[in-house]
C-alpha cells in the first residue's frame, strides 16, 4: 500500500468541497496545483483555476492523477458516481475520504468492487479558515492517520466510530448553522437595545468566539463559565432564565436530534 500521498482529486466542488480545498491550500498541507476539482460547470471554478488549482469536469482524469480521491458529492449522486470511477480507483495507490452524509464505507467497498482505505470525515465549511471540527471513521489505521494529520491542519478533529458519524453530521456539520442562527438572534437583540446593525453582529461574533475559546482553553463544562458570570439577582441569571423559559436549550437539542435523524435518511431516500 501506498506510504505517502501527495496529491488530491476532490470530487464535487460545491460549498462544502471548495472550503475543504480553500483550507487544506491556507494550511500549506497541500499546494494548490496538488488539488483538482472538479464540477459539472467548471465556470464555477474558474476562480479557482485562475489561483493555482487544477479543475476539470472529468472525474476519471482527475483521479487518475491524482493519490488522495476526497468524495464531496450529494448522497443521491453517489451510487452513479461510483459506478463512474470504479474502473480508475487503484487500491494500491489511493485512498478515499468521504464527506458525503449517510454513506457507509462498507457501500462505497461494495460499489467500487475493491478492498482498500476508506475514510468518513464530517467536517464543516469552517474548514476554510482553519476552524474546522471534523469528526473521522476508518478502516486503515495508516490512513486514518494520514486523515487525521490532514483535517488537523484545518481545525480540530475527533476519531470515532463509524456509527457515530451520522451524529457528528448533525453536532458539528449543521452545528454551524445552529450557532450562527444563535449569533444573528444575539445580534438582533443588540439592534433592539440600541447599536446599529454592524456593531451589534461584531459584538454578538466576538462575544461568541470568546466563549467558544474559554471553553477550549480552559477545558471547563459550559456551566463553569455560565456561573463566574451569574451573580445573585443579577441581570445575567435573568436573561439565562427567560431564554430557557422559552425553549433555549430544548430547541437547540431538539433540532440537533432531528438533524441527526434526517442525515441518517438522505441517502436511503436517495
Amino acid at each position: 500500500m501506498k506510504k505517502n500521498w501527495n496529491s488530491i482529486a476532490l470530487i464535487g466542488a460545491g460549498n462544502i468541497g471548495t472550503s475543504i480545498a480553500g483550507g487544506l491550500a491556507a494550511s500549506g498541507t497541500f499546494q494548490p496545483s496538488d488539488i483538482t476539482l472538479t464540477r459539472r460547470r467548471l465556470d464555477l471554478l474558474e476562480s479557482w483555476a485562475s489561483n493555482g488549482f487544477r479543475t476539470t469536469s472529468d472525474n476519471r482524469a482527475a483521479i487518475q492523477d491524482s493519490d488522495i480521491i476526497l468524495i464531496a458529492v450529494e448522497p443521491q449522486q453517489v451510487d452513479s458516481l461510483l459506478e463512474e470511477i470504479r474502473d480508475v480507483v487503484d487500491p494500491d495507490r489511493h485512498m478515499l475520504i468521504s464527506v458525503v452524509t449517510g454513506v457507509s464505507s462498507g457501500r462505497f467497498l461494495e460499489k467500487l468492487g475493491v478492498r482498500m482505505p476508506v475514510i468518513r470525515a464530517a467536517p464543516n465549511t469552517a474548514i476554510a479558515i482553519r476552524e474546522s471540527m471534523t469528526c473521522i471513521s476508518g478502516n486503515d489505521e495508516q490512513a486514518l492517520k494520514t486523515a487525521e494529520e490532514i483535517f488537523n491542519s484545518v481545525g480540530q478533529t475527533m476519531v470515532i466510530l463509524e456509527e457515530q458519524m451520522t451524529a457528528a453530521t448533525a453536532l458539528c456539520a449543521c452545528g454551524i448553522a445552529f450557532f450562527l442562527r444563535a449569533i444573528r438572534a444575539a445580534s438582533q437583540g443588540g439592534i433592539e437595545i440600541g447599536f446599529h446593525s454592524t456593531e451589534s453582529n461584531l459584538m454578538a461574533a466576538q462575544t461568541a468566539k470568546g466563549a467558544a475559546a474559554l471553553l477550549l482553553d480552559q477545558g471547563n463544562h459550559p456551566e463553569t463559565e455560565v456561573d463566574r458570570v451569574t451573580t445573585p439577582r443579577g441581570c445575567t441569571i435573568s436573561g439565562l432564565n427567560e431564554m430557557e423559559h422559552n425553549g433555549f436549550s430544548s430547541a437547540m437539542i431538539k433540532g440537533i436530534l432531528v438533524s441527526a435523524e434526517k442525515a441518517a435518511k438522505l441517502y436511503e431516500d436517495s
